[in-house]
């Protein structure tokens, strides 16, 4: 009787042996917490390690595993919105004007003899001190072509400042027109502000990246929603004239953006003139400056 409980002892104790031998055999050589990847390097399933001490244990894990961080690629949206983007720039216009024959169209005038006409040094502009300013309520891309080619648009206001150094003003009584003053000012500009909707292709280079390259091009339309004359002088102190002082109700522009990594910058250059045909002046405006925006 105990030949036969000592035999059937020693199968069980051989049977859990072999069990605990495979389930080490089992046990897979890579182990995934979150981002992070262990990966067993001895590929036996052996351990390397000694049972006697937590020492042991720690002085052999380099030896036996390998630890790496794996990124989870960047889910993209088909459609995605970027809010509230601000554009700061430098703005300046490429003048075309025959200032002989506007001179004889009405628009620029002559109050006083001695003030002079009104002609390319009058309209010369500050250009350090003429700003673009635009406020983008928001802007959309829609994916076209697996995230690399995309259409961009959305809706904001463009903000422009000229800065004049002369005694260039404007005035609507009871027609729009434009002089030279009288009197020096030291502070003299014309504010135009637009609602604009731009419309863009954009391609960006490296879709998972943020650090990549991308670019933009395309057109805007843009709407007049004032305009005015604003001037500072001893004689006067600050006065603020209003008016569309003829200028056309309508804007169309060409518009680009590069952007490398965090950084982008944008151009627009209009394609038709600021002034309506009636006033014989022929100025397009452009700008350009760093845009402050996700994408």
């Amino acid at each position: 009787m105990k030949r036969i409980i000592t035999l059937t002892a020693g199968l069980l104790l051989t049977t859990l042996g072999f069990a605990q031998t495979d389930s080490t055999k089992q046990q897979s050589d890579t182990v995934k917490v979150g981002n992070f990847i262990i990966i067993k390097k001895n590929k036996d399933g052996g351990s390397n390690t000694s049972s006697d001490s937590k020492s042991s244990i720690w002085k052999n894990w380099d030896r036996n595993f390998d630890l790496r961080v794996e990124r989870k690629p960047r889910t993209h949206r088909n459609i995605s919105t970027n809010w509230w983007i601000l554009d700061l720039g430098f703005a300046n216009y490429r003048d075309q004007t025959d200032y002989t024959a506007a001179q004889t169209g009405g628009y620029l005038r002559v109050l006083r003899p001695q003030d002079g006409p009104v002609n390319a040094n009058s309209y010369k502009l500050n250009t350090g001190k003429s700003s673009n300013v635009n406020l983008w309520f928001f802007m959309q891309k829609v994916n076209m072509v697996k995230h690399v080619v995309n259409l961009k648009y959305g809706l904001g206001l463009e903000m422009y400042n000229f800065r004049y150094d002369s005694r260039l003003s404007f005035r609507k009584d009871p027609v729009p027109y434009a002089y030279n003053d009288s009197i020096g000012f030291s502070k003299n500009k014309l504010y135009v502000g637009y609602l604009t909707v731009p419309f863009m292709i954009n391609v960006n280079t490296t879709p998972n990246s943020r650090r990549g390259f991308s670019f933009s091009a395309g057109v805007s339309a843009g709407y007049l929603l004032s305009s005015r004359n604003k001037q500072k002088s001893a004689e006067r102190g600050k006065m603020k004239y209003g008016g569309d002082f003829n200028f056309e109700p309508f804007r169309l522009a060409a518009i680009g953006e590069v952007g490398l990594g965090p950084v982008r910058l944008y151009g627009t250059y209009s394609l038709n003139k600021l002034q309506k045909d009636i006033t014989k002046v022929e100025q397009f405006p452009y700008a350009v400056g760093i845009r402050f925006s996700n994408w």
